[in-house]
């Protein structure tokens, strides 16, 4: 490669580190900031490393996972499940924002709508570009089987945003809560996980309706946002983080050993229980677990960030937070559907079956970063506010968004 073109990329990404580097606050919480790009990375990297696709004889792809056939990778999902920090550090920045609107003279529903049409635009966006694709691609001849899996794994990740929109309107009540118990305020939300989990895992299951586990669903994702609130009130201090860290991971292992709990934090196929969707007892004594050591290494990661080299990548990943979770699996699938036209190529569309493949798909990694940050460049603008867009494209893209949806959730 030409050295000089080596020397002006290095230049500009100097001048980039310095530009960020020199319009970043001084009041700043850059490990808030860390914490979050590390949980919101994990997500496509998890993604990315476990699933896999099977080949039908019409040249179809199916969903398939690497956990199904290697059992043994079930821990890295400890490291990579990471949702619990997400939550925590996303309640208490909720706190800090919900603070300052509060000083501005700014009603709470105006703040919270501000909230949730942030986290709305890039789903509406990369749902209306999926429904206008579809009848493209199949026009071009992708298999239908494949339109469905493709379809089924991006609507997927999109679940997080309409449960973190719920727990982000109930902001109010957290801190509430958080300043009259502290840390405390989280406990009953993990007891009435725990007594779900009795009830559909217990001596009585047989009789429980399987709806009955949708109950977990907002007191377990809500578990790690009240901690953040709390943390944000300077209701969590060190000794509740130590026995967050300690008792977290004395659960962990407890459900592990004893209540036979899976070793997976994602779903496999054919497995009669799962960890997640919705979060498990198991779930949250992993998130306590993190949400402890994360507010006991805030210091350290915070001195850690003051290089600007290592801030400045923290930085971009927050900004493009909504389009990291939104496209990363599109950016799988764009290097995935063409393979599939191939036949079975080794870590894309041969079926996932152990360490040979895994290591091949480590291999293809930095393909899906670039296709994310190439697609990255055009549908960030989805994050931005929609200014100069008439009411009726905002309907058309509301109404694409919708179909697409729907034809999504009819598989899941």
């Amino acid at each position: 490669m030409d050295t000089a073109f080596l020397a002006r990329l290095g230049g500009a990404a100097r001048t980039t580190v310095r530009r960020i580097e020199d319009r970043t606050p001084a009041d700043r919480d850059r490990a808030l900031d860390g914490l979050r790009a590390l949980a919101l990375l994990a997500v496509p990297l998890g993604h990315w490393l476990i699933a896999g696709f099977t080949r039908d004889a019409d040249g179809g792809l199916h969903n398939a996972s690497l956990l199904t056939t290697f059992g043994a990778l079930s821990p890295a999902s400890w490291v990579l499940q990471m949702l619990g920090i997400f939550f925590l550090v996303g309640g208490h920045a909720s706190v800090l924002s919900l603070r300052r609107a509060t000083e501005r003279g700014e009603p709470t529903g105006t703040w919270l709508r501000g909230r949730i049409v942030r986290l709305g635009r890039p789903v509406l966006g990369v749902t209306a570009v999926w429904a206008m694709l579809l009848p493209v691609l199949y026009g071009l001849g992708v298999p239908e089987a494949t339109l469905r899996t493709g379809a089924t794994l991006v609507i997927q990740p999109l679940w997080f945003v309409g449960v973190y929109a719920v727990v982000t309107a109930l902001t109010p009540y957290c801190v509430r809560a958080a300043r009259r118990t502290g840390a405390w305020a989280a406990v009953p939300l993990a007891a009435a996980v725990a007594v779900v989990d009795f009830l559909r895992y217990g001596p009585f299951a047989d009789t429980v309706p399987s709806w009955l586990s949708l109950l977990n669903l907002l007191p377990g994702w809500l578990f790690a946002y009240q901690l953040g609130v709390s943390w944000g009130e300077r209701r969590l201090g060190r000794r509740a983080a130590w026995s967050l860290l300690l008792g977290g991971a004395a659960l962990f292992t407890a459900l592990l050993l004893f209540f036979h709990y899976p070793a997976s934090m994602v779903g496999v196929p054919g497995q009669d229980r799962t960890n997640s969707h919705p979060p498990s007892l198991l779930v949250l004594a992993l998130a306590a677990a993190q949400s402890g050591a994360a507010v006991l290494l805030r210091d350290r990661l915070a001195r850690l960030l003051r290089r600007p080299a290592l801030w400045a990548p923290v930085t971009i990943v927050n900004l493009s937070a909504m389009t990291v979770l939104c496209w990363h699996q599109t950016a799988m699938l764009s290097a995935v559907v063409p393979a599939s036209f191939l036949g079975e190529v080794p870590g894309l569309t041969a079926p996932p079956a152990g360490l040979g493949w895994l290591l091949v798909r480590l291999a293809w990694l930095p393909v899906f970063a670039a296709a994310l940050l190439l697609i990255g460049r055009t549908t960030r603008r989805f994050e931005a506010p929609w200014t100069g867009v008439t009411g009726a494209r905002r309907a058309a893209a509301a109404l694409l968004a919708a179909g697409f949806a729907v034809f999504a959730l009819r598989l899941a």
